[in-house]
């Protein structure tokens, strides 16, 4: 499966730039020419990460950064900046963004961040996990133990998928409810709680890992060993 970037940027020139470069080097490329244009794209499509300018019409790239944060997005970010000032780094990092460049972006530095990054967030371009004995495939959304393969549902998948991807950090429900099922998603956080016990049932033989309620708070992957 091939990654989706979303490259936010008001200046068409340097959009189509970006875009080019990114599929040629076999992304996926949704464009956005602001922040609000990206919220929507968002709101329908599927991103793996974001690169937005920071200076843009109706919404920049802090606010947009700062919205998909307040929503619990994790999405990664590449803030695309004009000038050096460590006063800008600082409030986009405060903001929630993972990196941070100066125009002009060099290409070579743009891809090697690029991988990076996603390869921080655990979706590693092979779109697996592997804990222990036991390996999640994305592809075919599967858990495969010495025991055999196991099939999961979509939404049994990503869940599972998502709390072991960032093992012992604490979901609330309401974020895995908007990532997972969406944010205009009639669902409620008691469709969380179904889900983790359905898996919980599933793989209560496990050796490698397990999904511990935090009370007051949601869920979290812990890896046994």
């Amino acid at each position: 499966m091939m990654f989706s970037i979303l490259v936010a940027e008001d200046d068409l020139n340097t959009r189509r730039l970006t875009a080019d470069v990114l599929e040629e080097n076999g992304y996926t490329v949704l464009t956005a020419k602001d922040g609000v244009e990206a919220l929507e794209i968002l709101d329908t499509k599927h991103a793996d990460l974001i690169v937005a300018d920071i200076m843009m019409p109706r919404m920049d790239g802090y606010e947009l950064t700062r919205q998909l944060r307040s929503a619990g997005n994790n999405i990664p970010i590449i803030m695309v900046t004009a000038k050096e000032a460590i006063a800008d780094k600082k409030k986009g990092f405060i903001e929630g963004t993972d990196d941070y460049m100066v125009k002009p972006v060099d290409e070579e530095e743009l891809l090697l961040r690029i991988t990076a990054l996603l390869r921080r967030a655990q979706i590693a371009n092979d779109r697996r996990i592997t804990i222990g004995d036991t390996v999640l495939d994305y592809d075919n959304l599967s858990v495969t133990e010495p025991a055999g393969r196991t099939d999961l549902p979509p939404k049994e998948f990503m869940l599972i998928y998502k709390l072991l991807s960032y093992p012992d950090k604490i979901f609330t429900r309401r974020q895995l409810i908007d990532e997972i099922w969406d944010m205009s998603s009639e669902s409620d956080e008691r469709t969380v709680d179904v889900h983790v016990n359905r898996l919980r049932d599933r793989f209560k033989d496990n050796g490698d890992f397990e999904i511990v309620t935090v009370r007051g708070l949601g869920y979290k992957g812990v890896k046994k060993r």
